[in-house]
C-alpha cells in the first residue's frame, strides 16, 4: 500500500512498509530532469560496495515484476535486455554523471 502524495504525477509514494519500519532509511532516489538522469543516495550506508551490485539487481527484478504487471512481458526476457544494455553502458557510456556527493 502507497502513501499518498500531493504530486502523484511528480513523486512517488512511500510503501507502507517503509512507514511502520523505524529503521528504514532512503538509500536511493532517481529522477529524469532537464533531459538527464539525476541521482541522490547514500554511498555510506553499506561499508562494502558489494551491496550495491545487490540493490541494482534486487531493482531490476522489481522493474521486470512492474513490466510483467503492467504489460504482461516475461520477467527473465525483461532482465535479460535490461543486464544487455547495463553492461553495455558500463563498457561505453552514452554520458558521464556529473555532480558530487
Amino acid at each position: 500500500m502507497l502513501k499518498a502524495k500531493k504530486n502523484a504525477d511528480r513523486d512517488l509514494g512511500v510503501p507502507s512498509e517503509v512507514v511502520s519500519d523505524a529503521k528504514a532509511r532512503e538509500v536511493l532516489r532517481a529522477w529524469v530532469a532537464n533531459e538527464g538522469l539525476i541521482c541522490a543516495l547514500r554511498p555510506e550506508t553499506w561499508p562494502d560496495v558489494v551491496a550495491w551490485g545487490i540493490v541494482l539487481a534486487d531493482v531490476t527484478r522489481h522493474v521486470a515484476n512492474a513490466v510483467r504487471d503492467l504489460r504482461g512481458d516475461d520477467p527473465a526476457a525483461t532482465v535479460s535486455k535490461i543486464r544487455e544494455i547495463y553492461n553495455s553502458e558500463l563498457t561505453d557510456p552514452t554520458a558521464e554523471p556529473t555532480g558530487g556527493v
